[in-house]
């Protein structure tokens, strides 16, 4: 069964395998004793941080191991803001970072501090001059991605950094989807990483704090890992993290090669062979592995489904697979279509067969989904009134999709738009959150006039006008 989730957590390497075997017998003792077995494990753990050291791009002695990527995350953030409370208490991020910065910002902000989120545009790529107006004298610190988890656009960290480092703000950046591909370029001052992303174990983050970033670990004290990741080191896992980044960096360059024309394959195929189809991201400046794109009038649940009973592994940003119907923040942030949404990621030795089947599946399991759930047909002229219109030759037409779900409100808008002339207006009403994010997405790719939203008695109103 393909697995095509690698950007979720990718398989376990089988040099990260041999390590953990290999690493159980020998790194189990107390690596800070001066025994013979805590000084064995201690020359484990110290070539695993060499290891990781030199992938990251920095000095062994920067680099501490966490119990997760996401520890590694709130761990930089906190100690980067403790470490510069006297110069403010403001953070800069973007808008599609992981949940783990976003929440981290959250949390800060409900302790009195104040949070900049800047924009992306509709690849999911900030701008540096966007980064350089949010910064002020107040700023403690700024966040950006090396790449994104979701669409896999590549991030102008650099750029970034060079006008972070203008205005004296240390730059934190989360390379857990881009280290296994090679090192964060840039004069960055914090990196968190996460091992399971590159095929190394579940439970190893890695936080670097380059020498001169004030930093103040927070939590009681402790004397293991420079005090920023407290506990006793998970040894077997992280020689096994460490080995496995080390292999992934050696194939990086030609793997990388390959698997970016799978993906090119798939972006081109998909486009073609599935209608109504939105592929998202950075089409050139992006991870080689991943690919994203949404498909209209479908279910995303469903179309997961689907997918699985058909042998394929991939996973979802739409609102319709979560528990609280909210679109992705990313999706959202980009204003590219959520419903349908799926997210491949090839993980390493992915078959150019195993994609083409893929390939051929795909527009089968769209189909038959769309049918399933009442769509109007690809490129279909007028269709029969729905809701709860006048009549067809009125210039108003209104849609009642309240309690309805993605992607049910945009079917109706589809079906109810030719019941309009050119110049007249449908108004959906709807209380699903994705309708937000995808009527004004299907306007965009419909050609149709997004009027905006007001409330409504029940829901929002979202009116659109026929253009064509």
């Amino acid at each position: 069964m393909p697995y095509f989730d690698a950007a979720s957590s990718a398989p376990l390497h089988p040099v990260a395998h041999q390590a953990l075997q290999a690493s159980l017998d020998e790194g189990w003792a107390d690596p800070a004793r001066l025994h013979r077995e805590g000084r064995r494990a201690r020359l484990l753990l110290d070539a695993a941080r060499e290891a990781a050291a030199e992938a990251v791009g920095c000095r062994p002695d920067e680099l501490s191991f966490t119990g997760s990527g996401t520890q590694a995350v709130h761990a930089g953030i906190y100690g980067s803001l403790s470490g510069r409370r006297r110069v403010g208490r403001h953070l800069v991020v973007s808008a599609v970072e992981h949940s783990s910065v976003l929440h981290s910002a959250a949390s800060h902000a409900s302790h009195g501090g104040t949070v900049t989120e800047v924009a992306v545009d509709r690849t999911g790529r900030v701008s540096p001059d966007a980064y350089a107006a949010a910064l002020r004298p107040g700023t403690a610190l700024a966040c950006l991605q090396s790449a994104n988890h979701e669409v896999g656009t590549v991030q102008p960290v650099a750029e970034v950094a060079e006008v972070c480092r203008a205005a004296g703000v240390p730059l934190l950046v989360d390379a857990a989807q881009s280290l296994g591909w090679g090192p964060v370029e840039g004069s960055w001052s914090v990196l968190a990483a996460s091992a399971h992303k590159w095929g190394g174990p579940a439970g190893v983050g890695l936080l670097a704090v380059r020498k001169g970033v004030r930093f103040a670990p927070q939590g009681p004290a402790d004397e293991r890992e420079s005090g920023r990741a407290p506990g006793f080191e998970n040894i077997p896992a992280v020689v096994a993290a460490a080995a496995s980044l080390r292999a992934v960096r050696a194939d990086a360059q030609a793997e990388g090669a390959r698997l970016r024309v799978l993906v090119d394959r798939i972006r081109g195929r998909v486009a073609e062979l599935v209608p109504d189809v939105e592929v998202v991201g950075d089409p050139v400046r992006r991870l080689p592995h991943l690919v994203t794109f949404s498909c209209l009038y479908v279910d995303g649940e469903t179309l997961l489904h689907e997918l699985d009973r058909a042998d394929f592994s991939v996973s979802s940003g739409s609102s319709c697979t979560s528990s609280t119907l909210t679109p992705s923040h990313v999706l959202r942030a980009m204003g590219v279509l959520s419903e349908g949404n799926v997210r491949v990621s090839l993980p390493l030795g992915t078959s150019a067969q195993d994609v083409d089947r893929f390939i051929e599946v795909l527009p089968g399991v769209v189909d038959s989904v769309r049918t399933r759930l009442g769509a109007p047909a690809a490129a279909a002229g007028p269709a029969v009134g729905v809701g709860s219109a006048a009549d067809a030759d009125s210039a108003e037409f209104t849609v009642d999709s309240l309690g309805r779900l993605c992607p049910i409100p945009v079917i109706e808008l589809a079906k109810a738009i030719g019941n309009v002339p050119v110049g007249g207006t449908v108004t959906v009403l709807a209380d699903d959150e994705a309708a937000r994010l995808d009527i004004p997405a299907w306007c965009e790719m419909r050609g149709q006039e997004y009027l905006g939203e007001h409330p409504a008695a029940a829901g929002t109103a979202y009116r659109v006008r026929r253009v064509g």
